[in-house]
């Protein structure tokens, strides 16, 4: 039976009465044969009661009487209280497991249902899993109306931005993989990490399931915490993350560009619809991203899409799942030994990469290397040294081209030239606009939107547009050798097809 491994993130917060008792359930997970490690990190958010010293007679016990299984506990504190959301995170940074999941130090949840959790990951392949309070689970204790109303509310809000069918946003049991939850940037110190998390890991593309869980919910009387101002709150951060598109921690503001273009699908179908025409049925997409062009040049005979971010990879290989002649690399362009194996591809598409790489021609040469002969690289790269500002630093473009550089550019790296087409007129007044005149670091959302809206109309105007393009894209072929032109100098007569 395959096992894995889990981190049980818990924030406590003047809890002296439950938390030991809450802590107490957590025995069950050790019982479990799908479990061959777990790591409980339990985080004081600065309680100001008598919580300190229930958790050290706790921790004491655990010292003289250790549990059977395979625990490991750490005991953390905070000097002042920082909400759910900031113990969350610094319990995070102590998880080194494969799955991660928050347990609150209040008896409402059942940890035994953390298990119907874990199996999903393993039988599915699951990003997450999350816990519904509201799918037919063995029981479930009825209380306030209008808390379960201001939940459902704000679940149906999470679905509108984020296209999801959750029953359940505001559920305390997410358990998510430990590598995945860690790379997204959270932000949020207090009840908002709810919404913070379902949306960024909805804009990861996440497979999220729900699995029916057990609750049993406290009046405030028995020590309930959550009010209307934290419903109020949690309306506002779903307005405010439907409108973020920081969901990588590492990116800073040139992932969010990207993600934010990848909201004007119908811009990337117009760059596809464009080199469609020059692409082959055995392909490598260098630099292909989260896959928006991917989706539009597929299916084919094969395709490689790669990219160096490791996320992206991952996201990549999601699209692996209902397309069996996809494969998924990590490959770096100016490393040829990074580069699938096989040599014999008939298109090499990269669209902007070049720009970001310090040995361009390194990288022309490694596509050259990786092309069948006749073969053809695809290769878009942004115009204008005159256009360069705030953006084109965000992004980390190192230059943008003239059509005699790119052209040259190809030479060299033993390619001929077959066309070179310049790509979204339009687009240059908006980069201008935005990125020279402004000196803004990303694009507002109304003009991605406007974007998306306009493309076909766009696409169908562009050659009549009287701007310079934003972009350019080169056909390059590799040459076919002399030798392999020739004639063959026998055949065979007569012959025809069986």
């Amino acid at each position: 039976m395959k096992a894995t491994s889990l981190a049980v993130l818990v924030p406590v917060f003047n809890e002296q009465y439950l938390a030991a008792a809450s802590l107490e359930r957590l025995r069950v997970l050790g019982e479990s044969p799908l479990l061959e490690r777990i790591r409980v990190i339990v985080v004081d958010d600065g309680s100001t009661d008598r919580t300190p010293e229930a958790l050290a007679r706790f921790r004491a016990r655990l010292q003289q009487h250790p549990w059977p299984g395979h625990f490991e506990w750490v005991f953390l504190r905070h000097e002042q209280n920082r909400g759910k959301g900031a113990a969350v995170q610094t319990a995070l940074e102590h998880a080194d497991t494969e799955l991660v999941v928050i347990h609150d130090a209040d008896l409402e949840y059942f940890p035994q249902d953390l298990l119907k959790m874990v199996e999903v990951f393993l039988d599915q392949d699951a990003d997450a899993v999350f816990g519904s309070r509201f799918l037919s689970g063995r029981f479930r204790r009825v209380l306030y109306f209008r808390h379960a109303l201001a939940n459902h509310v704000l679940t149906f809000l999470c679905n509108l931005v984020t296209d999801l069918n959750l029953t359940d946003m505001e559920t305390c049991y997410k358990m998510v993989r430990t590598s995945l939850l860690r790379s997204i940037p959270l932000v949020s110190r207090d009840f908002r990490i709810e919404p913070e998390l379902a949306i960024k890991l909805a804009k990861r593309r996440a497979r999220i399931f729900e699995v029916p869980i057990n609750y049993a919910g406290r009046s405030y009387q028995e020590g309930k915490k959550i009010t209307w101002r934290d419903g109020v709150l949690a309306l506002i951060a779903i307005v405010r993350f439907a409108l973020s598109d920081r969901i990588y921690r590492e990116e800073g503001a040139g992932g969010e560009i990207l993600e934010r273009l990848a909201r004007a699908p119908r811009f990337c179908r117009w760059m596809a619809d464009t080199i469609r025409p020059f692409v082959g049925q055995r392909v490598l997409e260098i630099g292909a991203g989260t896959g928006n062009l991917t989706v539009h040049l597929t299916p084919r005979e094969l395709y490689w899409a790669s990219d160096v971010n490791p996320a992206y990879v991952a996201i990549l290989e999601r699209l692996k799942e209902s397309r069996p002649y996809l494969r998924v690399s990590a490959t770096d362009g100016t490393h040829l030994d990074s580069f699938p194996a096989e040599r014999s591809f008939d298109t090499v598409i990269c669209l902007n990469v070049l720009e970001h790489l310090e040995d361009d021609r390194r990288a022309l040469r490694n596509m050259h290397a990786a092309l069948a002969p006749g073969g053809r690289a695809i290769v878009l790269v942004p115009q204008g040294n005159w256009l360069f500002g705030t953006l084109d630093t965000v992004l980390g473009h190192r230059r943008r081209y003239t059509a005699a550089q790119l052209a040259a550019l190809g030479r060299e790296a033993g390619f001929e030239l077959e066309q070179l087409l310049p790509f979204n007129r339009a687009g240059s007044l908006a980069w201008w606009l935005n990125g020279r005149l402004l000196g803004r670091r990303t694009f507002p959302l109304v003009q991605i939107k406007l974007l998306n809206l306009l493309a076909p109309l766009l696409q169908r105007l562009d050659r009549w547009l009287p701007l310079p393009a934003l972009s350019l894209i080169a056909i390059f072929r590799k040459p076919v050798p002399a030798s392999s032109l020739q004639e063959p100098t026998t055949a065979l007569a007569g012959t025809r097809p069986a």
